[in-house]
């Protein structure tokens, strides 16, 4: 079987996609698959392209974008081609923090508070910094920590929020949620979704920014999270409950902050496409579990379709 492993694309997420995709071709390599590494550059260029690929599907390593908002897995559905991950609608979702925000706050799962901002709208941080005393500034539809900012002054806030309009169309502003950062990966599609095991980041530097997520040695990773049963259960429970509210087929890796001192847990966001690097949280949650890099890749297609050996 041959699965060509669609990486780069042009995000600012870019590099990272490229190192996902290495690391990806090299474990189904050793998993045993033919494999074609692809930058695409272009959605339009690949479908052009597939057929010389010779492939029988996709393994879908990109991040942010048109690889991971929908309009590429659109665009190999209309081709007829099979591909690893969520399907495009929940893609969209997921991507667009306001609609998937909405979505899980409206079935009874905690978000931060937060709002949408768009370039045209005025907002007066001031008052925001006053009732939430620290605020996140943050693209609404990327990932990495790509644009995002944490403050507690006014005008940071203004300039990180003309930072965002750089790179996005809508930005989201939260209110910044104080003690320990939880990631979950939700593996699996609709009622036969399950979790992994729970990983705490604690990022050296205090702020779990780019740096921090893709420079080795520079955040430590807890897993499974120490934690009681209790809100271990509660915070499984939410990850899968988004993953399947959002509709997400075969994987994805749900974010959380936990403020253990009141016991609240907020989820943030749900990726379709996390990374695969080899500092990334979807093979280190796989590991605990007991699936090396090369059978979680094979879980993952074997989940995605059926048409695996």
């Amino acid at each position: 079987m041959r699965i060509a492993v669609l990486c780069g694309g042009v995000s600012a997420e870019r590099e990272v996609s490229l190192r996902s995709g290495a690391a990806v071709n090299d474990g189904l390599s050793q998993a045993g698959f033919d494999t074609v590494l692809e930058d695409v550059t272009s959605v339009s260029g690949l479908i052009k392209r597939w057929p010389e690929l010779g492939a029988d599907a996709a393994f879908i390593a990109l991040h942010g974008g048109w690889g991971e908002d929908g309009r590429l897995q659109s665009a190999l559905d209309a081709a007829g081609v099979k591909y690893t991950g969520s399907k495009a609608r929940s893609c969209m979702m997921c991507m667009d923090k306001e609609t998937s925000r909405s979505m899980m706050e409206g079935e009874n799962i905690p978000v931060p508070p937060g709002l949408a901002v768009h370039p045209d709208d005025v907002r007066d941080f001031e008052r925001l910094i006053k009732d939430w005393k620290k605020i996140v500034v943050k693209p609404a539809s990327n990932g990495s920590t790509v644009g995002v900012a944490v403050t507690s002054d006014a005008d940071e806030a203004s300039d990180a929020l003309n930072d965002v309009w750089d790179i996005d169309t809508k930005a989201i502003v939260e209110k910044y949620i104080p003690g320990r950062e939880l990631t979950v990966v939700a593996f699996g599609s609709g009622e036969g979704t399950f979790t992994m095991p729970i990983i705490e980041i604690r990022p050296r530097s205090g702020f779990y920014d780019y740096k921090s997520k893709y420079t080795k040695g520079a955040t430590e990773y807890v897993c499974p999270a120490p934690m009681s049963d209790a809100a271990a259960r509660a915070v499984a429970e939410y990850a899968e409950r988004s993953h399947i509210l959002l509709g997400c087929r075969a994987y994805s890796r749900v974010d959380f902050r936990f403020a253990e001192e009141s016991g609240e847990i907020f989820a943030l966001e749900v990726n379709t496409a996390p990374g695969m690097t080899e500092t990334s949280l979807v093979p280190k949650a796989a590991l605990a579990r007991g699936w090396g890099f090369p059978e979680l890749l094979r879980e993952i297609l074997k989940e995605s379709f059926d048409i695996v050996p």
